[in-house]
């Protein structure tokens, strides 16, 4: 496999220190020996390649789901556990120029589709994900923010039929928002959960509806010959009619090759304290339970937790290493302490680190990467891959059971454009981070 960074970054290291690891147990699965025949392999196995296999398992097709550690290992099991809207980073004046105001509509509706798609899972296998807080709430950061949210609430209504409340400064306290804000806007779509549990419920049900799921079975090659794929494995061989390749920022430029260039890996770092006292809550002054994120371009996201530990997260981190690991679980410490001060002492006993995707034209891809061979793939959610790569497996599943293209929006079918730089694509995000950190400011 030729990845765009470094050994470490797909290593232990960002990993170490993940809370949600010790919130429940993981099965064992066995790795792939021999080979084995199915209608679809799955490669990857986080939201996406789950919810794909759950659903094609559950229309009677023949489904393995291969990865290269074990389900959640990636992004799915380190993220922040919002399940929320997003997917893409267009505004709607860029959606109506590029699509026309129909499909921005169209889009607005798949993202909170996928909202209720994680909420009917959940529902349907009657899971335990600590699901908690009422939709979501975007913090103005500047002054000037809070003009831009007041503008966004009435689009808002347009987008997704609900009404937001708009919270001014001087009410931020009495709603258990106190920090240095300057008023906020909730949207009353999404939840926060658990995204380990969320996970491993979808891995068993996928499993009791027929899927096969293999750990440590890293995909070496996929070969295309006589109208099978041929996917080679260190201990054995998958031979499928259709492949869904569902490895987000954790992809690879040769897996398949019609991939190279077409995503961005980006980081994002989390940490998680221990239990908060109810004085220590009273201190900050926060204790709403809503899942919130800053207005900046480059966004920190946090939420107080069920069993009151405070959950953090920013993105960033440009580079891969120990030493750049280092760094930024000292500036993601550095702005924690800032943002919320009365816990700058509360002990923080873990942080660790992941991959979301970016793509250039800032949207997600879901679709075929080559519909004449069967090869699919779902890639690129921007940082918001619990509800939109949910979807975007059922979304899989549905085509490649024989449903319309149509439900998936125009938006969500345009194959990603390929960066420049080829493999050193990554030298550009210092000068795109640079001006969003001005822009912040």
């Amino acid at each position: 496999m030729t990845r765009i960074f470094g050994d470490y970054a797909y290593g232990s290291g960002p990993r170490a220190g993940c809370w949600w690891d010790e919130t429940c147990a993981a099965p064992e699965r066995p790795s792939l020996r021999g080979t084995r025949k199915v209608d679809v392999a799955i490669i990857g196995a986080g939201f996406t390649g789950l919810s794909a296999a759950l659903h094609l398992a559950e229309a009677g097709l023949s489904v393995m789901v291969l990865d290269a550690a074990y389900p959640g290992w990636g992004a799915s099991g380190r993220n922040g556990g919002f399940c929320c809207l997003g997917g893409g980073m267009l505004g709607d004046a860029e959606l109506d120029a590029r699509f026309g105001r129909s499909e921005r509509l169209a889009f607005r509706a798949t993202e909170k589709a996928a909202v209720e798609c994680v909420s009917d899972l959940i529902g349907r296998l009657k899971l335990s994900v600590d699901r908690h807080s009422h939709g979501e709430t975007e913090l103005a950061h500047r002054p000037r923010h809070m003009a831009a949210l007041r503008e966004k609430a009435i689009a808002v209504e347009e987008n997704y039929g609900v009404s937001p409340q708009l919270i001014e400064a001087e009410a931020l306290a009495t709603h258990g928002f106190a920090g240095p804000f300057f008023g906020a806007l909730t949207i009353p779509v999404g939840f926060a959960l658990n995204p380990r549990k969320y996970l491993l419920g979808l891995a068993a049900a996928a499993e009791a509806a027929g899927a096969m799921i293999f750990h440590s079975s890293r995909v070496r090659g996929c070969d295309f010959a006589e109208g099978r794929h041929r996917l080679s494995i260190a201990a054995g061989e998958v031979i499928a009619r259709q492949v869904i390749v569902a490895t987000n920022g954790y992809s690879s430029e040769d897996l398949p090759a019609s991939l190279a260039g077409r995503y961005m890996p980006a980081q994002s770092n989390v940490l998680v304290t221990r239990p908060l006292t109810e004085a220590e809550i009273s201190a900050q002054g926060w204790h709403t339970d809503q899942m919130c994120y800053d207005s900046r371009h480059l966004l920190h996201y946090f939420r107080l937790m069920p069993d009151r530990r405070f959950l953090f997260g920013m993105r960033g981190g440009l580079f891969t290493g120990a030493r750049a690991e280092r760094r930024a679980r000292s500036r993601i410490r550095r702005d924690f302490r800032t943002l919320f001060p009365e816990w700058a002492d509360v002990a923080v006993d873990h942080i660790w680190s992941g991959m979301v995707s970016l793509a250039r034209h800032r949207l997600p891809f879901v679709g075929a990467l080559d519909e004449g061979i069967g090869l699919w793939a779902a890639i690129s959610y921007h940082g918001n891959g619990i509800a939109m790569g949910s979807l975007a497996g059922k979304l899989l599943a549905d085509r490649i059971c024989g449903h319309t293209p149509d439900a998936i929006p125009l938006a969500m079918r345009q194959h990603p454009p390929q960066f420049p730089f080829g493999r050193a694509r990554r030298l550009v995000m210092p000068a795109a981070y640079a001006g969003f950190l001005l822009a912040d400011l």
